[in-house]
């Protein structure tokens, strides 16, 4: 057991999908995962072990933002051993391209945060997905049909920024989506020695104001599970 993580050893795969949602995290486990088993409810961050087509796949909750997130990575690779982490999360869409419901791929992730720089004496890291997961999920999401956007995100430590402006400056040098954690993540994996991938669907447009429902965020973006299942169960663990 870990401090916020309640599972006895061997009751974590090496493979792991992190929702930021709890809720999103039952609904996988529900819905994709045969013999599926809860081994942690500490602060309603729901974790599962299950299989997924036999091979042991595990998900668990994170919450929002980049400092929870990092607990449950940290303490998932050094508590629980995990190699393989894929972020299943949504996003705001900083690009016209970039529709409501498609599925992207973060290759990289900037930040408006200090988590990162602060690692480094204040210089810049640049946090980048593993490329193993990177092309095994373009590989299978061009086999599946599947329309995947693949480039720069932003992980922000801001939802309600002071300029609601402001992402237009990313959106200016090409960053695709916005979201909140995939930096943390990628750095974590850089510094441990794992396999990282953050995979995004759509739920809102900063460019056209469409959004999702809450309801639509934790059960609709199918593509996007589908996709970091298959994607996992590709690599070694």
């Amino acid at each position: 057991m870990s401090i916020h993580i309640a599972a006895p050893e061997g009751a974590i795969a090496p493979r792991v999908l992190l929702p930021g949602d709890p809720l999103r995290a039952k609904f996988i486990a529900e819905n994709y995962l045969d013999d599926a088993k809860k081994y942690n409810d500490v602060r309603g961050m729901y974790g599962f072990t299950g299989t997924y087509k036999g091979i042991p796949v595990t998900v668990q909750g994170t919450g929002m933002g980049m400092p929870s997130h990092a607990i449950y990575v940290h303490e998932l690779i050094n508590s629980y051993g995990v190699k393989t982490l894929v972020r299943v999360g949504s996003c705001g869409s900083l690009q016209p391209e970039v529709k409501i419901r498609d599925v992207v791929m973060g290759l990289s992730a900037s930040t408006n945060s200090s988590m990162v720089p602060q690692r480094f004496n204040g210089m810049s890291f640049a946090p980048t997905a593993d490329w193993q997961l990177v092309s095994k999920a373009a590989e299978r999401a061009a086999e599946l049909g599947l329309n995947l956007k693949c480039g720069n995100i932003l992980s922000s430590d801001t939802f309600y920024d002071e300029d609601p402006d402001i992402w237009k400056l990313w959106a200016k040098y090409g960053v695709m989506a916005v979201e909140m954690e995939a930096a943390a993540l990628y750095t974590l994996a850089a510094r441990f020695g794992v396999k990282a991938l953050c995979l995004l669907t759509v739920s809102d447009s900063l460019v056209t104001k469409e959004v999702t429902t809450s309801e639509e965020r934790e059960k609709t973006f199918t593509q996007m599970m589908e996709l970091a299942l298959e994607t996992v169960i590709r690599v070694e663990g």
